[in-house]
């Protein structure tokens, strides 16, 4: 079986779905049309642009090359985060804390990965090395900001709950604990349901590719595992990271709650 390769006017037909979103939108004055435009706006030329770098990449495949591609991907991940955040911490903190933790745990899962398991040759091939960086960037970055939002804008709500304890002798990490652990969970979940949902509600993207382009869908099985482990994986050790660096930075070593340090969008 063999696939026609898309014409303009097959994308421009599919973009009819995005107009009729718009549309209903509106309608029902959910004011999302402005941002769904805007999204399609961003989804067209950053994917344009992709297609274009990446195949001047993979026509010169160089360690240097590579690494670049990779840092500029991380920077906007981190800058994503921040701009998902209702409360963010003041100063660099507030972008250096998301973009560190994504840059440890893509770094660490990536590497890892092609110097394991994938093994391409040479080992910083930018065809095997940036789209898995990509897809475990991707659910860090979704992960790690829902993690910090979570946690700035509960340990903003319960100050006083936060004081109250402090004040009876609780430590920080104490006072802290129950936020923390909430902002984990719902960092966490969206990568919990998309395992929990793999192959009984949804065929994940990078098995829908390689079984569309001929592969063995044994083997396309192998492969997406393998990603769901390393997206795991990365998104643990990044919201873990980003949470825990953030609930420190909103106290000190006197065990007193630093809101003032926090800035509201």
């Amino acid at each position: 079986m063999t696939f026609t390769p898309l014409d303009y006017s097959d994308l421009g037909l599919a973009a009819i779905l995005i107009i009729l979103n718009a549309v209903l939108f509106m309608w029902l004055r959910l004011k999302l049309e402005r941002q769904l435009v805007i999204a399609t706006l961003r989804m067209l030329v950053q994917l344009s642009l992709l297609g274009l770098v990446l195949k001047v990449l993979f026509e010169h495949a160089s360690p240097i090359f590579t690494g670049l591609a990779a840092l500029v991907m991380i920077l906007f991940a981190g800058y994503e985060v921040l701009s998902r955040q209702q409360r963010r911490l003041a100063g660099w903190w507030s972008y250096g804390v998301g973009t560190a933790s994504i840059l440890f745990a893509g770094t660490v899962v990536t590497a890892f990965a092609l110097t394991t398991q994938v093994r391409p040759d040479p080992w910083y091939h930018p065809q095997i090395a940036l789209p898995l960086l990509g897809m475990v960037l991707g659910n860090t970055m979704t992960g790690v900001a829902l993690g910090l939002d979570t946690l700035t804008t509960r340990v903003a709500r319960e100050r006083v709950a936060i004081e109250a304890m402090l004040a009876l002798g609780a430590t920080r990490q104490a006072a802290f604990r129950p936020f923390v652990r909430e902002a984990m969970r719902n960092g966490l979940i969206p990568i919990i349901n998309a395992m929990s949902a793999a192959g009984l509600v949804s065929i994940p993207g990078m098995m829908t590719g390689q079984i569309l382009s001929g592969i063995d869908p044994i083997e396309a099985v192998k492969y997406q595992i393998l990603i769901m482990f390393l997206i795991a994986g990365g998104t643990g050790i990044g919201v873990v990271c980003a949470v825990h660096v953030t609930a420190a930075r909103l106290s000190d070593d006197r065990h007193r709650l630093r809101l003032d340090r926090l800035r509201t969008k």
